[in-house]
């Protein structure tokens, strides 16, 4: 399915812009003995991306009729957990990658030490944005809390942590799909799926409304990853900001290294069309969404 008549580039830039604002406005100004940790953080939270689950939610949010000022401080917070856990992937210890985004990582640019603490300030940072005053006046109380425990279980030791865990734990072995799949929805599927529904709860939406969104968020985190296996592989290491083929050289259990890169294209394809397909409930207002999921595969092509 082709979008036609939507500028996905304008729509992804306006909402980044949206939750740059926020981010810029209102982090931490570095002063004192702790300045360091602050620029370290901040270096990472601006170097560059297309902010894809802060926009989510913000996407979320409008298909079932909310508005970006209502949930822009818990996009921004999601963004903040986002970098910390790039932050962390990138380090020596993890995955040893140099290069982020096109610049030196955060513990090349700085060091170690101060990549960890930065990562950590980000994550607590993270619920400081989704607790902030200008956010808890703007949405029901309950709701803000369900959103909360929703992410905060999508980010931790049953989510992007626990995938984290396994997929170090599986370089170098033979693994089936069952589970590589296991891998990714831990890894990155439930934040992207957490992103998504976290706007629309803040934004009253219906049961129905729900269940379409987390299908589809499965889906299109499904395709993201995918894709980004894909990358690793025929991607262009000046658009990616970072090395081809770490994956191959770390033994990673990725989909290509499975199924292969024609059939790993074709899955990428289905979980796309499936992400879209789940939209139909929501009619016109999920447009950008449909978009966002055409954008993920696209980045192949």
């Amino acid at each position: 399915m082709e979008i036609k008549e939507f500028d996905i580039l304008a729509y992804l830039k306006e909402k980044a812009e949206k939750v740059e604002k926020v981010l810029t406005e209102f982090f931490p100004k570095p002063k004192g003995y702790g300045s360091r940790v602050i620029e370290a953080a901040f270096y990472s939270l601006s170097a560059g991306g297309k902010r894809i689950r802060p926009v989510l939610c913000l996407a979320g949010c409008e298909a079932v009729g909310g508005r970006d000022e209502d949930v822009v401080f818990f996009a921004a917070g999601i963004e903040c957990l986002h970098t910390y856990s790039l932050i962390h992937d990138d380090l020596p210890a993890m995955d040893d990658d140099d290069f982020r985004r096109g610049k030196p990582s955060c513990h090349k640019a700085f060091d170690e030490a101060t990549a960890i603490l930065a990562g950590d300030g980000l994550q607590s940072l993270a619920f400081w944005f989704f607790t902030h005053p200008e956010q808890v006046k703007r949405v029901n109380k309950i709701r803000l809390l369900k959103a909360v425990h929703l992410v905060s279980q999508a980010v931790g030791l049953e989510g992007m942590v626990g995938g984290q865990m396994a997929d170090l734990l599986m370089e170098g072995k033979k693994a089936g799909l069952k589970v590589l799949k296991w891998i990714h929805l831990n890894k990155t599927v439930k934040l992207i799926e957490a992103s998504l529904l976290a706007g629309a709860l803040l934004a009253k939406a219906k049961k129905k409304e729900l269940q379409a969104l987390k299908s589809y968020g499965k889906h299109l985190g499904m395709a993201f990853q995918i894709v980004d296996d894909l990358l690793d592989i025929i991607g262009d290491e000046k658009n990616l900001g970072k090395k081809t083929f770490s994956d191959i050289k770390k033994q990673k259990l990725t989909y290509p290294s499975t199924l292969g890169l024609e059939k790993t294209k074709d899955l990428a394809e289905i979980h796309t069309q499936k992400a879209i397909s789940s939209l139909e409930v929501l009619g016109e207002k999920a447009q950008p969404l449909r978009a966002i999921a055409e954008f993920v595969l696209n980045r192949v092509y």
